[in-house]
């Protein structure tokens, strides 16, 4: 079946680069290799027109780019709720077998669900992580009562929910009561072995890297903290930190004054994702101190280059459920004496450390992108087919 598939998220990449915008998009690139019509509706990143089509994909910039974040470093509802709102006559325009919208920041949920109804078409909802109490952390009491309300109103608008992990299905039934049989669980994105195996070390080398979006949850300012308690038993300790976000001048100011300076290199995003692995391939440990993921492809992506990954134990990290604890990482407390000491134990542990990075690469042989596509292919169809019955 030849189907005309609708993904909806405001952040495209590789105009914006994360590990939500990177799964879209190589789902989108491998669908539409297999002769699917892919249509991915955001926000409009880029110059010229507001539609283009780039490598097969059907790019609709619904409204202009708006920054995703507020200078404290929050999910901007203004941009959202105006993502919404661009998005009701452009995706209304086409017709479509199924719209797959990412659940976050939600209210494009409502949006896509009144879509789908004025098309009657079925409604898939990706969802990433579940925020449940969280949210009285992130808005406060009075506000994270309202997101929480949200969240949960928006899990009862599709006609099928997409898991990217156990954690997250666990959390869907628990906390947002949603019915077992609705949700199917497929990770977000897979690995692509051969393509990882082609590219080169970069010629820089450095013991630990961290790669990913600088804000608060993913706790950068912590593993500058450990990387100052590495040095003291190991001075010329190298570390890379690859990315951008409201927290870098934070964690960059804070590495001058641990007088760490001048053993941390900061990258900015990189506009071609193998130079990121290059990185990965000349480094030795990488550490993810995030409590907020909703998969954590990165983790893979490092045991693929054959790294041990260093995460972090916390209910809403679902990256840690990836990491086979002392073999293909470690699992620990978010604290930076626990995360030096895991740091200091596989750079001193030379055998150790190449044990795990064996076990890694081989572990990761199990997320292929074919079996992910397949997966996902067949939920499509299937929804699409039941829909099409006379109800």
């Amino acid at each position: 079946m030849r189907m005309k598939i609708a993904f909806v998220y405001d952040a495209v990449y590789p105009y914006v680069k994360g590990g939500a915008e990177k799964r879209i998009w190589e789902l989108s690139k491998r669908l539409s290799e297999r002769g699917h019509e892919i249509h991915l509706f955001g926000m409009k990143w880029w110059v010229g027109e507001s539609v283009i089509e780039n490598e097969g994909i059907h790019l609709h910039g619904v409204c202009m780019a708006m920054p995703l974040y507020t200078q404290n470093g929050k999910r901007s509802i203004k941009q959202a709720l105006w993502f919404s709102a661009a998005l009701f006559p452009s995706l209304l325009k086409k017709d479509f077998d199924v719209i797959d919208c990412s659940a976050f920041p939600y209210f494009q949920c409502f949006t896509s669900k009144a879509c789908a109804m004025v098309k009657r078409k079925p409604l898939i909802i990706t969802w990433l992580e579940v925020w449940g109490e969280y949210w009285y952390e992130y808005l406060g009491r009075s506000k994270g009562f309202v997101g929480r309300g949200i969240e949960k109103f928006a899990s009862k608008l599709p006609d099928q929910i997409i898991s990217i992990s156990e954690k997250t299905r666990g959390r869907l039934t628990e906390e947002l009561q949603v019915n077992n049989s609705k949700i199917v669980t497929i990770p977000p994105t897979g690995i692509d072995l051969d393509e990882i195996r082609k590219i080169p070390k970069s010629k820089e080398s450095f013991d630990i890297i961290f790669a990913g979006r600088l804000i608060k949850d993913k706790n950068a300012d912590v593993l500058i903290k450990a990387i100052s308690i590495v040095k003291e038993k190991i001075p010329n300790v190298k570390c890379v930190i690859i990315g951008e976000g409201p927290e870098r001048k934070k964690i960059e100011n804070l590495a001058e004054k641990l007088n760490i300076g001048n053993n941390i290199k900061f990258l900015e995003f990189m506009k071609d994702h193998r130079d990121v692995i290059s990185y990965m391939k000349s480094s030795k440990i990488f550490v993810l101190p995030s409590t907020r993921e909703g998969f954590g492809i990165v983790v893979l992506e490092a045991n693929a280059c054959g790294l041990p990954v260093i995460a972090i134990k916390h209910p809403m990290n679902a990256a840690e459920d990836l990491i086979i604890d002392g073999e293909t990482g470690f699992k620990v407390e978010l604290s930076e004496e626990v995360i030096s000491e895991k740091i200091i134990q596989l750079l001193e542990k030379e055998e150790l450390r190449r044990e795990m990075s064996e076990y890694s690469k081989n572990y990761v042989k199990v997320y292929d992108w074919p079996n992910i596509i397949n997966r996902t292919e067949e939920v499509y169809i299937n929804l699409i087919e039941k829909w099409q019955k006379p109800r």
